[in-house]
């Protein structure tokens, strides 16, 4: 799929700056940064969510041995 994005000068000179310092082109940059923020606010999400949770609980912990049971290690 492709798409296309208007820039100012400046922030085109920006972009093809960042792109060139990390070796990539212009689409790499956009797509990098694109998906850095969607886990970013994935990750936000799951932390809001696991603390909304230990606030419900009482704020009550369980032990890392339970933790590590539950994810088999």
């Amino acid at each position: 799929m492709a798409f296309s994005i208007r820039l100012t000068e400046e922030e085109r000179n920006l972009a093809d700056s960042y792109a060139k310092l990390h070796s990539m082109s212009m689409g790499e940059a956009f797509k990098k940064a694109l998906f850095e923020r969607i886990e970013d606010e994935y990750d936000i999400a799951i932390a809001n969510e696991a603390y909304d949770e230990y606030l419900k609980s009482g704020k009550k912990s369980r032990p890392i041995g339970e933790l590590w049971k539950d994810i088999d290690l």
